[in-house]
């Protein structure tokens, strides 16, 4: 019997293949130059853009893992940027003080989720849902309703500055990323996540600590979402609580599907994350590159991956050969 593709191995092919229609169709999109010691070019652009989505998915993806979802990553984006601004508007806080506290919230807000999910069996999407709700009115009552401006050169230099050429994002993407693979990979962690995520009765039976596997996935998913506030913060050096992390959530569980993670929970794939996010962005990229109206920029998105799930679909790929051997 032959072998199916891993899905992530349809998700890259895909990437392949929005790469090879801007290669034919968008001139200068593979242009990388140097200026001031930094690269730039639309590849990087894609690198850069696509870090605050990659940095909640890798959390989300361990969440999804253990048959859970997280839908307030966005909230704790603007929760954590509303923190920050706050912080060097107001404190004149250091950064290194700043990305703590604004960490710890995003720690605490993560623990909060997996404490309501772990220990009192509140369904995810319920257990998630207020604070998708909440966090959102939380961060406007922190800026009083009001977009907070500031020109701190610390924060700003989070998403503004450069490191071996690359901008900072991309370099705290990678970071985080290699944290997240060595929890995953080179610990029990990641094991217990997949055995809670395949049948959570008997992971508990034995021995696995299932409350406090799904109370790290969550904390994971709530620190990587508030350092992509960070990031999202700095991007535009002001807090806006009503669009900063705005549907982010949903990008985040799409990078997570397209890369070829089951929503059903079980094993997952980090580089598979990665090729989702990438292809979000690549996608939107396009797009913009390509002058095509900003309304039609969700739908879009949503029909590329839904191409990419079809694709990644055994089910599908049967039905497709079925109908083209019987014709």
């Amino acid at each position: 019997m032959r072998r199916s593709l891993h899905p992530t191995v349809w998700a890259f092919l895909a990437w392949l293949l929005l790469l090879a229609v801007n290669l034919a169709f968008t001139p200068g999109f593979f242009s990388v130059e140097v200026r001031d010691g930094r690269f730039y070019g639309s590849l990087i652009d894609v690198l850069n853009h696509s870090s605050p989505v990659l940095l909640a998915a890798l959390g989300m993806t361990l969440v999804i893992a253990t048959k859970g979802v997280d839908l307030s990553v966005g909230s704790v984006v603007a929760i954590s940027g509303a923190v920050a601004a706050l912080m060097v508007t107001k404190g004149q806080a250091p950064l290194p003080t700043v990305v703590a506290v604004s960490v710890g919230v995003g720690l605490a807000l993560g623990l909060w989720n997996g404490l309501l999910v772990s220990v009192f069996g509140i369904q995810p999407m319920v257990a998630t849902l207020v604070l998708m709700v909440s966090g959102r009115g939380i961060a406007q009552l922190l800026t009083d309703g009001q977009i907070i401006t500031f020109q701190d050169p610390g924060l700003a230099s989070v998403a503004g500055g450069s490191l071996l050429g690359l901008p900072n994002p991309v370099v705290v993407a990678a970071c985080g990323l290699a944290v997240v693979a060595a929890l995953a990979r080179w610990t029990a962690f990641g094991t217990m996540v997949e055995a809670v995520g395949d049948n959570e009765r008997a992971a508990h039976l034995a021995g696995v600590p299932t409350r406090w596997v799904k109370l790290g996935a969550y904390a994971v998913c709530g620190v990587g979402s508030a350092i992509a506030g960070l990031i999202v913060c700095s991007y535009t050096k002001a807090a806006d609580a009503n669009n900063a992390g705005l549907y982010l959530e949903l990008d985040a569980i799409l990078a997570v599907v397209a890369g070829g993670t089951a929503m059903t929970g079980g094993r997952f794939t980090l580089v598979g994350t990665v090729v989702g996010a990438l292809i979000l962005q690549t996608l939107t990229t396009t797009i913009l590159t390509k002058g095509v109206p900003v309304q039609w920029t969700l739908v879009v998105k949503a029909v590329a991956v839904l191409a990419v799930c079809l694709l990644q679909s055994d089910q599908f790929r049967r039905t497709v050969l079925a109908r083209r051997l019987a014709a």
